[in-house]
């Protein structure tokens, strides 16, 4: 156990944000430095639990009192090999992942839980900048070849593990750069791509081949690649989004999420010559949808510089504490405050959209929205409540509904469940010879 006390006398702090004037000038990452000793500090805050509930809340199984302890200890070699064993990106999940590790932490119970995603982070932070994090390329080929669909997190994660047993990989991706929604979803301010870089860099140095720019199904088919690969991994993710078909739905200035997010990540990282074709500046912003989506799309139209912006969510607005019904060490519906959040707009909770308003021109003006009352499981209109919110432009994020049924999941054959999702066995298998399937499309 690190610290015996360390739960006891050090309150739990988090790394300050940079001030929301400064941060919405640029595309930087949020937050301020946080000393080493700082970070140690928080680190003794664990407990070594006799049964750590972190375990079961994490859903990487992580290690993680013993790299708290290790990183406390100041033992950073041997605390980012603890966190490697269990984790290829830590600096993907130190940033972006929700951390149910923590409302599972027992520290949580009744005092404010271990800092567990921000040690996590600054443990293979602190291992890049001292070069330990090197590539770790097989011993011997094992002449096996493997094509990975799709570079997202578990199209990589699957590509580096496979590369690491001798296997020769080649990751396919549509988009012209590796790295799907960690390159074209994730927002410069919450991931910087440079992040990214570096660790596909590590992967090219193991042997992991890259092929971006080449659609699957189109460019080569399905046949041709179980000709050519002796397995096949689908890491397509579930990329087919949710839509809202109200009327009005067709006016200009109505469009999903992540038709938005790719051109802002482009404006931040300076790779237009000109705005962004969907583009904030100067407009009214609605955002549909309370979840990461709808926050991402948030903070991006307030550094292009939108006149307003307005988030909606159809459910009550959560309370500040854990529900009843949702006890330690489950992850709580709790009213979450992120960094964009603090930065601008306004939040609305309990409204549903009835109409988009347009124009004599097909251009959106507004949207109509209606109160609404959860009943029985079931969202009700409150009679009387409708109103109109001026919008320029309107963002789905709405969540999304599985993989999109392409021409590759037709010509392989594979079957899907009732929720439209690629059915896998326990060994991640799918019902079809050599083809396996990872990730959220499974």
């Amino acid at each position: 156990m690190a610290d015996p006390k360390g739960f006891m006398t050090t309150p739990r702090e988090t790394p300050q944000r940079r001030p929301v004037d400064v941060r919405i000038k640029d595309w930087r990452e949020v937050y301020e430095p946080q000393s080493f000793e700082h970070l140690q500090k928080q680190a003794g805050r664990c407990m070594d639990c006799g049964i750590p509930f972190c375990h079961n809340g994490c859903p990487l199984g992580n290690l993680i009192p013993e790299w708290n302890d290790l990183m406390y200890r100041g033992d950073k070699n041997e605390a980012i090999d603890r966190l490697h064993a269990t984790n290829n990106f830590p600096e993907f999940t130190g940033r972006l992942c929700p951390a149910p590790c923590e409302t599972a932490c027992v520290v949580g119970i009744n005092r404010d839980a271990v800092t567990i995603k921000q040690i996590e982070l600054r443990t293979i932070e602190e291992a890049f900048g001292a070069g330990t994090v090197k590539p770790m390329a097989p011993d011997r080929l094992t002449g096996k070849t493997v094509a990975v669909i799709g570079s997202g997190p578990a199209g990589l994660a699957a590509a580096q593990q496979l590369t690491r047993a001798g296997h020769t990989v080649a990751v396919y991706e549509r988009a012209d750069k590796i790295g799907g929604l960690l390159r074209y979803g994730i927002p410069e301010f919450k991931m910087e791509k440079s992040i990214l870089d570096r660790r596909i860099s590590q992967m090219e140095s193991e042997g992991t081949r890259f092929r971006s720019g080449i659609s699957v199904g189109v460019d080569i088919t399905g046949s041709e690649l179980k000709t050519k690969y002796d397995a096949i991994v689908l890491a397509v993710g579930a990329t087919n989004w949710r839509d809202l078909q109200v009327p009005g739905r067709d006016f200009k200035g109505v469009h999903q999420a992540m038709e938005y997010l790719p051109w802002g990540n482009a404006q931040g990282l300076n790779e237009l010559q000109e705005a962004p074709p969907i583009n904030a500046q100067g407009k009214h912003v609605v955002i549909l949808g309370g979840g990461d989506t709808g926050a991402d799309c948030l903070g991006t139209a307030i550094r292009q510089g939108a006149a307003s912006v307005t988030q909606l969510e159809i459910m009550p607005r959560p309370t500040e504490e854990r529900p009843s019904a949702q006890p330690w060490p489950t992850y709580p519906m709790i009213y979450r405050v992120s960094s964009a959040h603090e930065e601008a707009g306004e939040r609305m909770f309990a409204v549903s959209t009835e109409e988009f308003l347009g124009d004599s021109n097909g251009n959106l003006r507004g949207i109509k929205l209606v109160e609404t009352e959860l009943i029985d499981g079931k969202f009700v209109k409150v009679e009387g409540s409708e109103k109109e919110l001026p919008a320029d432009l309107v963002f789905l994020a709405l969540g999304f509904v599985g993989p999109e049924k392409s021409e590759l999941l037709k010509q392989l054959e594979v079957t899907f469940d009732e929720r439209g999702n690629i059915i896998r066995d326990e060994k991640y298998a799918t019902a079809v010879e050599g083809v396996y399937v990872a990730g959220d499309a499974g």
